[in-house]
């Protein structure tokens, strides 16, 4: 990637010169996971989050061929723009959109490659890619757990959404020597659930110790890791609520043959509107204990 096609917005790159902690943001969550008007909410206060841990933020996103760590307040609402017509970028489409002069929203695989190579080292998002179920016979799992492996950026998440195969998840990251940590708990958490009721290999109850795991990961060769930290239990999704949005979104998805790519969005959007904005409360408050817990981490690492 060129200089021309990458820019650290001024105060990621200040910070980046003086060895401040940065922590990086997706933005298809913005573009692709909340509504208008509630996602540019929630972008400025995840930032505000960020900085009020002792942080700086650094949304990430590529507009006009150009990937931007460091989002202007001007670019930030032109992703969370109701017509911005933003693409969904995956690792795979960042060398296309940028020798394309496209726009588009990054996923937790691009924005976790991207983050790497402006030697961001740290990652808040709401909640991890995996595999999908019946994935034996599709192929569909996620480029975020193969991207994890990969590069050397902790990712702080809510675990995955139960829709996914769980148990394979893991796998798959232990086979991508990708540890798994949960936060101040031993139960992976499964989004807008705090137990998924799968263990994690190793629980850390503090930040210090969980840079210290990460450097030492990295120091061994290793890559990317995972910290788990679930939903703030006053936010957690009633799990009667929770079973009945699920069974339903799943026969949607039956019913309506959707398949690949396409089905967490649609998830998504059936647990917006079925559960009268329950699912959209308990995203917002995850992600934003993501953020703040994901600034204390990084004011930890060297």
């Amino acid at each position: 990637m060129t200089t021309s096609q990458f820019t650290l917005g001024p105060e990621v790159s200040a910070a980046l010169d003086d060895g401040r902690p940065v922590v990086a943001l997706e933005s298809t969550l913005l573009s692709h996971g909340l509504p208008p008007g509630r996602n540019l909410d929630v972008a400025r206060r995840l930032e505000d989050t960020i900085r009020a841990a002792g942080a700086v933020p650094a949304t990430i996103a590529v507009l006009d061929g150009r990937a931007i760590a460091g989002l202007s307040p001007a670019e930030l609402e032109r992703v969370c723009a109701a017509d911005s017509g933003l693409d969904k970028l995956s690792l795979r489409d960042l060398g296309p959109a940028l020798a394309l002069g496209r726009s588009g929203a990054t996923t937790v695989a691009a924005t976790s490659a991207l983050a790497a190579w402006a030697g961001i080292g740290v990652f808040a998002t709401g909640g991890l890619g995996g595999v999908h179920l019946g994935a034996s016979r599709t192929w569909d799992v996620s480029a975020d757990l193969g991207v994890l492996s990969r590069v050397p950026v902790l990712v702080v998440c809510s675990g995955v959404k139960s829709v996914l195969d769980i148990p394979a998840t893991l796998e798959v990251l232990e086979t991508g020597s990708v540890p798994v940590l949960g936060y101040r708990t031993g139960d992976f958490p499964a989004f807008y659930l705090r137990s998924s009721g799968h263990e994690v290999p190793w629980r850390v109850d503090d930040a210090a110790r969980v840079a210290a795991v990460v450097s030492a990961h990295r120091s061994a060769g290793g890559a990317g890791v995972l910290l788990a930290n679930p939903i703030p239990e006053a936010s957690e999704m009633d799990g009667a609520l929770h079973d009945r949005l699920l069974q339903e979104g799943l026969e949607l998805l039956r019913e309506k043959e959707i398949s690949g790519a396409d089905v967490t969005p649609a998830l998504l959007e059936h647990f917006h509107t079925a559960s009268g904005g329950a699912s959209l409360d308990a995203n917002e408050a995850l992600v934003l204990d993501n953020a703040r817990v994901a600034a204390e981490v990084a004011r930890e690492l060297p």
